[in-house]
C-alpha cells in the first residue's frame, strides 16, 4: 500500500459518522492510519455499543452526539469541526470498511490540482437492482448526471465544505441527492472518480436495509428533486 504524501496534505482531515460500528471501526481506523497521518474525525452517533471508545483507543478525534441524529447529521457536525478548525481539504468515508483509505488520493487529486470542488468515489458495480433502479429515478427527476448517488465516500474542498457544513444544508437527511442540488446551485464543480468499494465488515445498510427505509429515502429524495431541480445544466467527469 503506498501511503499518502502527507506534504501534498498540509490541511486534510477524515471524517467518519459511526453508529453502532464498535465491530468494524478498529481495522478501518488502522488502516486508514497506514494510508494517511491526516486526522481522522469519528462522529458517534449516540451508539450503543464501544463505537466511541474503539475510535478514541485507535487515536480519533471523537465527537459524541448526545441523541441519535441520523448519518448526515453525523457527517455535517464532523465537516463543521474540520471547517471550524481550519482544514483545507475534507474527505468523508464510511466506517463500516466499504472505502479503501489506499483510494483517498484518488478522490483528493482532482481538488488539489483544480478541476472541481466536490469529488465522489463512484462504485456503480456494488449496487443492487433496487440501488440501480433509485439512482435511474432520481437522476431524470433531478437533472443530475452523477452515476453513484449514494457514495458516502467523498471529497470536499474548504469552500464546497463550507456550503455542506452550512444552515442550508442541515435539513437533508442524507448527503446525497439534497447536498449535491445544492452544490449545484453554488455552481461548485462535482465530477467522480471511480474507485472500488468491498462489502461491509458487518452491519447493514441504512438506508437499503428495509422496504421501509427504501421507502422513505425515494419519498425524501423525489420531494427534493423535484423541488430544488434548476435550471442550470451539470457537467459530470468520469
Amino acid at each position: 500500500m503506498n501511503r499518502i504524501p502527507d506534504t501534498n496534505l498540509p490541511r486534510l482531515a477524515i471524517v467518519l459518522p459511526a453508529y453502532n460500528e464498535a465491530n468494524n471501526l478498529g481495522p478501518v481506523l488502522a488502516r486508514l492510519r497506514a494510508a494517511t497521518s491526516a486526522e481522522a474525525i469519528v462522529v458517534d452517533d449516540h451508539s450503543d455499543d464501544e463505537t466511541a471508545a474503539v475510535a478514541r483507543a485507535a487515536g480519533a478525534t471523537v465527537l459524541s452526539m448526545p441523541f441519535r441524529f441520523g448519518a448526515w447529521t453525523a457527517t455535517q457536525t464532523g465537516l463543521r469541526y474540520a471547517y471550524r478548525h481550519g482544514y483545507d481539504l475534507v474527505v468523508t468515508m464510511d466506517a463500516d470498511g466499504q472505502h479503501d483509505p489506499a483510494q483517498i488520493d484518488t478522490i483528493i487529486a482532482p481538488i488539489l490540482d483544480g478541476q472541481a470542488e466536490v469529488v465522489i468515489g463512484a462504485c456503480v458495480a456494488r449496487a443492487s437492482r433496487l440501488r440501480r433502479f433509485a439512482w435511474r429515478y432520481l437522476r431524470l427527476l433531478s437533472g443530475l448526471e452523477i452515476a453513484d448517488l449514494t457514495s458516502g465516500f467523498r471529497a470536499y474542498s474548504r469552500r464546497a465544505t463550507a456550503v455542506a457544513a452550512s444552515w442550508a444544508a442541515t435539513s437533508f437527511d442524507y448527503q446525497d441527492l439534497g447536498l449535491l442540488l445544492l452544490m449545484r446551485r453554488k455552481r461548485l464543480r462535482v465530477i467522480e472518480r471511480d474507485v472500488t468499494m468491498a462489502p461491509r465488515l458487518d452491519g447493514k445498510s441504512r438506508v437499503f436495509s428495509s422496504w421501509f427505509a427504501v421507502a422513505h429515502y425515494m419519498a425524501f429524495s423525489s420531494i427534493l428533486g423535484a423541488s430544488k431541480r434548476g435550471r442550470y445544466a451539470e457537467r459530470v467527469e468520469r
